[in-house]
Order: structure tokens, then C-alpha cells, then sequence
């Protein structure tokens, strides 16, 4: 890789990404929004390049910087938490704003465009999540996250630029935003404030961001054009564990509130990837447990 373009950069996988490239003399170009609130996380660094761009002036924006990126990684999405999930024309213009991307990609001269999907994309499933697993989203988020993979992918064949897709399970890690679980429930423990949950009997599937970030590099280098990679740990277990480690690490003194909350509809109950194909074509796995990972997001916790 010559140089990284990185839409949606201040979440905890740009955030990675872009550490990762400086890390190893990449030159990166970060495109936050505008009056972005988090642009200030952004490191201070001189391989490291800023633009403010909405995601509707992607479309009209001609880059400066003609052949200095050769890849683009496309993470930037709206309407990712809550009832902006189903909210279907804004995320029918998200599957819009992701054609806008590889055509900017084209107009900057990259060669690879990486792509950030969802396991939203499969719906629920009782089983390990494949590639080639069925998809069937139930939700405005997965529907549209499906779509804007297939039609990127075919916009980048009639381009020339090839194409990777990355359907993406749980992440956390520093910088991942307050209202995921994982953050959402540090926070609270680390504060000693009463933590309500579900019953937690959910297998789940928690990716530590440094580990994202290293597998969707990788595949720029050795990734299939035209496949679509599942990225998870690989190490499934009952959501109640994950949270009973938080609590273990966070030395809190409160007891979690197991069923407090209640099951929403259509709860998905599994998130477990099949690592064959990243591993088969990457020769990676993650190396971060989950204690680990914990333990650093505990330290950038206590940083901000």
C-alpha cells in the first residue's frame, strides 16, 4: 500500500487504521465530516492529511492529491444506532453515498476499495457466519449495507479498481463510540453505576479493533477481488461472560442486573464468524483476548 484514503476516520476501526498506516510510513488521508465533533482524536502526525467532506459532497469532490492513494477504505455511514437503523430512505441514500465513494476513489487514482459491512447483512442465524452464508437482513441498516456491498462491487469491476468487502461483527476498543455495549457498560462500571442488561444468553462474537484494522489491511495486500470476508474473533461465547470479564477488570462492586432489560424483537441470537477465508488468503488471526482488549480500552477510558 502506497497511501490510504479513510472515510468515517474517528470511529475505534479508522482510529485503528489509521495508527496502523503511520505505524508503518503510510500516507493517510482522513475524511471526516464536517464540524465533525471527534476531529480532535485525530493523532498529530505528519504522514497524516484532513479534509471535511459530508458524505452528499462526495459525488462533486475532485481531490488534489492525484496518485498519492492507491487504496480506499469506505467506512463512513449514517443512521448506524437505534431507530435510525429502519429509517429506510435515509439509509437507501447511505447504499448512494457508497457509489459516490468508489467513484471518488476512481478520481484519486486507488486501485483497491475496501468496503465496511455488517453481519446486519445476514439477519439472524443459528449458525457460524461463511461468506457465502445466506443474507437476509431484516433491518433498514442491512438491507442497505447488502446492497451498497453488491452495487459497489459491480461499480468497481466497470471501474477497474478492485473490490473487497468486509462484513464486520462486534467491534470495540478505544475510540468506539459511547453508546455500543461494551463502552456503554465501562463507563457505567467504571463510575459504579448500576448496569442493567439482558439476560445476556446471546453467543457473541467481539472483534478488538487493533485486530480489524490489521485484517482489513492485510486483505488490501492478499484479499480476493470481488469476495466478501466475515471479520470476528473467531471465539464465540454467552454475552454474560464478556460482561463478567468487563466487570472483573473494571474492579466494580456492583452486580450487573441480568434480564433487567428486556430481549428487543427479532434479537439476534448468534454472532460467530468463520475465519477460514481471511486466514486462508491473509495468513492472520486476531491476537487480542478479550481480556486484553478490555484492559486497553479501560486505559483509554480513563484517559478522556
Amino acid at each position: 500500500m502506497q497511501g490510504a484514503v479513510i472515510t468515517g476516520p474517528t470511529g475505534a476501526v479508522g482510529m485503528a487504521l489509521i495508527e496502523k498506516c503511520i505505524e508503518q510510513k503510510i500516507p493517510v488521508l482522513a475524511i471526516c465530516h464536517r464540524n465533525s465533533k471527534r476531529r480532535d482524536i485525530l493523532p498529530k502526525n505528519h504522514l497524516l492529511s484532513v479534509i471535511e467532506l459530508d458524505l452528499q459532497e462526495y459525488a462533486s469532490y475532485i481531490p488534489e492529491d492525484l496518485g498519492k492513494y492507491d487504496t480506499f477504505f469506505h467506512l463512513a455511514w449514517e443512521g448506524t444506532y437505534g431507530e435510525a437503523r429502519n429509517n429506510l430512505l435515509n439509509q437507501e441514500k447511505n447504499i448512494r453515498y457508497a457509489l459516490d465513494a468508489v467513484n471518488l476513489a476512481k478520481r484519486f487514482g486507488c486501485k483497491t476499495f475496501v468496503g465496511a459491512g455488517s453481519q446486519a447483512e445476514y439477519g439472524r442465524v443459528d449458525g457460524i457466519l461463511k461468506p457465502d452464508t445466506p443474507a437476509f437482513p431484516e433491518n433498514g441498516y442491512g438491507i442497505a449495507k447488502l446492497c451498497a456491498g453488491q452495487m459497489s462491487r459491480t461499480l468497481c469491476k466497470q471501474l477497474g479498481i478492485r473490490h473487497i468487502w468486509t462484513r464486520i461483527l462486534s467491534i470495540y476498543g478505544p475510540y468506539d463510540k459511547e453508546y455500543t455495549m461494551v463502552m456503554s457498560i465501562l463507563r457505567k462500571m467504571l463510575s459504579e453505576e448500576r448496569v442493567e442488561v439482558t439476560k445476556a444468553e446471546q453467543i457473541w462474537d467481539y472483534l478488538y479493533s487493533k485486530d480489524a484494522a490489521e485484517m482489513m489491511m492485510r486483505l488490501v495486500d492478499t484479499g480476493k477481488d470481488g469476495k466478501i470476508y466475515c471479520l470476528g474473533s473467531g471465539q464465540a461465547k454467552p454475552l454474560r461472560e464478556y460482561i463478567e470479564i468487563m466487570k472483573e477488570t473494571s474492579k466494580t462492586k456492583q452486580e450487573p442486573a441480568y434480564g433487567a432489560v428486556p430481549y428487543v424483537n427479532n434479537q439476534v441470537m448468534h454472532l460467530e464468524a468463520d475465519l477460514g477465508d481471511v486466514y486462508q488468503d491473509t495468513g492472520y488471526l486476531p491476537k487480542t483476548s478479550f481480556e486484553e482488549g478490555i484492559q486497553n480500552t479501560i486505559r483509554y477510558l480513563k484517559k478522556v
